[in-house]
């Protein structure tokens, strides 16, 4: 059975984070094994606490889990630049299969995941990684290009910016810019955009979503481009169809 490989935080209602992630795997056909590297609690406020683990417990979770079993790995929120040389360390195992990382630095509702050292780190020691796919948002590749400002006209330089880190690819979403979605996908060698008319309505962890849904995607045996518009195409469905839980539309 084709299996992905979730790292990175709880979420208490499973609406973000590995517990989304596994029922995205479901959905999709997809076992998802995962490495948890922090506890949080969250609701419709927001986020009100974080408890990262030890390293020593996380380096035993990916002790446990197979990489020649693996096709695929999703990295979601890292909450300390240890943790991220943890996560660094255990994903040197995973160089023959692609690592989808959505750099998640804060919470939709409030709330800080990663400060100023953690996303340094992340920087450093996993947006180097030849097989990650980075899929940051507006804010988040401000963050990793020193503040600097993103519009529609610099989206696909922007993009390209963040690849020539290291990675194998970064999809640069959009969607937090006025008017159409558009989200720009930048590898070694060219940049490809995909856009289309927005979806009315709103919907809690989309990101995570489309991160698992692209690592869901790639572990099937994907190219990145048909991969990229099987995940848009799923969060624009999700979107369009939400469910409401303690008075948030999410996707289960």
């Amino acid at each position: 059975m084709t299996s992905v490989l979730s790292i990175g935080t709880t979420h208490p209602w499973n609406i973000a984070g590995v517990g989304l992630d596994m029922l995205v795997g479901h959905e999709l056909g997809v076992r998802t094994v995962t490495v948890r590297t922090a506890v949080t609690a969250q609701d419709e406020r927001g986020l009100h606490a974080i408890e990262t683990l030890s390293p020593y417990i996380v380096r035993a979770q990916f002790e446990t889990a197979h990489p020649s079993e693996t096709d695929a790995v999703r990295v979601g929120a890292l909450t300390s630049a240890e943790m991220v040389a943890v996560v660094g360390e255990g994903l040197r195992s995973y160089h023959a299969v692609p690592i989808v990382v959505d750099p998640v630095f804060h919470a939709s509702r409030g709330g800080v995941f990663a400060d100023g050292s953690t996303i340094a780190a992340l920087r450093e020691a996993i947006l180097t990684l030849p097989n990650v796919i980075a899929t940051p948002n507006i804010g988040e590749a401000r963050q990793l290009l020193g503040g600097r400002h993103i519009d529609r006209n610099s989206l696909a330089q922007a993009a390209r910016d963040v690849q020539q880190l290291g990675c194998r690819a970064v999809l640069l979403k959009g969607g937090h810019l006025p008017g159409n979605p558009v989200d720009a996908l930048a590898t070694r060698d060219d940049v490809e955009l995909f856009d289309g008319a927005r979806v009315d309505g709103e919907l809690r962890g989309t990101g995570c979503l489309l991160a698992m849904a692209l690592a869901c995607a790639l572990a099937q045996g994907d190219t990145l481009s048909d991969a990229v518009r099987f995940a848009r195409a799923f969060v624009r469905r999700k979107i369009a169809s939400p469910r409401k839980f303690g008075g948030l539309p999410v996707a289960y």
